[in-house]
């Protein structure tokens, strides 16, 4: 059982900017890589399971097909043994690790306000509002995925929409649509910052790939952090989450 409690620790919060909100992000993220790290080394154990379910290798499908051009990939990957197979299960695997990002944003705060950090704070979205943070990730990925296949310009303009919608199905223990309602009408009238925010930390995020490929796991966390930044910055501090154990 959750309560939410107001409290006055310490704890940065970022300009209403780009700029800020992406260096508020970089200095929270040196204090919480090694749990970002944990994530990412469970989604992957997940990804790897179904991989060995559906019987694609995505790795191995790349390095099969890195010299055709883009068209010519995308047709031949498509027609791959077990890639629908996989991409269902993996959106299946993306939206149950979602309470695993929510915890992510959760450690942030605690590090942010110098809370002492437990290792079982990763799994706070499992055990509060699960049901609206499955839901939010449900519909949100849905809108996404189609927005991607659109072609990549107009996922790049509807993400910026639902950036707060994680931290605030956390700090404010509201359901998925009020959610989505809040973050749509907060990203809307401030919609220059939070597309360069979205731009800058999705091309940190994805810079990982251009070590090898492995180094995304490092990288990917951040866009977590910079949307608790994002919170900070036009919400102020999120409200503590003590828990009855």
């Amino acid at each position: 059982m959750s309560e939410f409690n107001e409290f006055d620790q310490q704890g940065s919060v970022p300009e209403r900017s780009t700029g800020s909100i992406i260096s508020h992000a970089f200095e929270m993220y040196k204090g919480v890589f090694l749990y970002g790290l944990v994530a990412m080394i469970i989604y992957l154990i997940g990804d790897f399971v179904i991989q060995s379910i559906s019987g694609f290798g995505s790795w191995t499908n790349y390095s099969d097909f890195k010299d055709f051009d883009e068209d010519s990939y995308r047709e031949l990957l498509l027609n791959r043994p077990g890639v629908s197979l996989y991409y269902s299960f993996a959106g299946v695997l993306s939206i149950l690790l979602s309470p695993l990002y929510v915890g992510l944003i959760y450690i942030t705060n605690k590090f942010n306000t110098k809370t002492p950090i437990e290792f079982t704070d990763l799994f706070i979205g499992y055990r509060q509002n699960l049901g609206n943070i499955l839901l939010y990730s449900l519909i949100t990925n849905i809108i996404l995925w189609v927005s991607l296949a659109l072609c990549f310009i107009p996922f790049l303009f509807v993400y910026p929409l639902f950036f707060l919608g994680y931290p605030i199905l956390l700090f404010e223990n509201t359901n998925a649509m009020d959610a989505i309602s809040k973050t749509y009408n907060i990203v809307k009238d401030n919609y220059s910052v939070f597309l360069g925010t979205a731009i800058l930390a999705g091309l940190i995020t994805f810079s990982g790939i251009l070590l090898c490929c492995i180094g995304i796991i490092f990288t990917y966390p951040f866009i977590y952090i910079a949307m608790y930044s994002a919170y900070c910055a036009y919400l102020g501090k999120p409200r503590q989450i003590t828990y009855n154990k």
